[in-house]
């Protein structure tokens, strides 16, 4: 067997371009830790923000001696608080993990998407049964 005689072609090593890519990978890792950061932390403040304006309605409440201003602002409370401030929180988290899901897991490689589809896997079975 001449299987050692055999000649791969070797494409030359550029190590500029090896340089300059891992360089742009870098710069993109680290501008997306920042962001990253910077939106966790911007959902923190939003669980800030809520914990002040729920104590703010709550001394409210308790400066009110009437009952039915009372349940006003229990209701009032309970509307932007849970339904307001939770929405907002929820909005923005659900947007965080999916931009840093995007951000750590998919690369665009130019390969056209192709959603999974048990047709086209018993076709391309059938096509390899042919081939052999």
């Amino acid at each position: 067997c001449d299987c050692d005689l055999i000649e791969m072609p070797w494409e030359e090593f550029h190590f500029g371009e090896v340089l300059l890519t891992q360089v742009i990978h870098s710069i993109e890792y680290c501008l997306g830790f920042m962001t990253n950061t910077a939106s966790y932390l911007r959902l923190w403040v939003l669980s800030l923000a809520h914990a002040l304006l729920s104590d703010v309605l709550w001394a409210m409440l308790k400066c009110l001696a009437l009952l039915p201003v009372i349940a006003l602002f229990a209701v009032l409370m309970i509307f932007i608080l849970l339904i307001v401030e939770g929405l907002s929180a929820f909005l923005h988290a659900i947007c965080l993990h999916w931009v840093e899901f995007q951000n750590k897991f998919y690369i665009g490689a130019g390969t056209k998407f192709v959603p999974f589809s048990f047709s086209l896997l018993s076709w391309k079975l059938s096509d390899s049964d042919n081939v052999a």
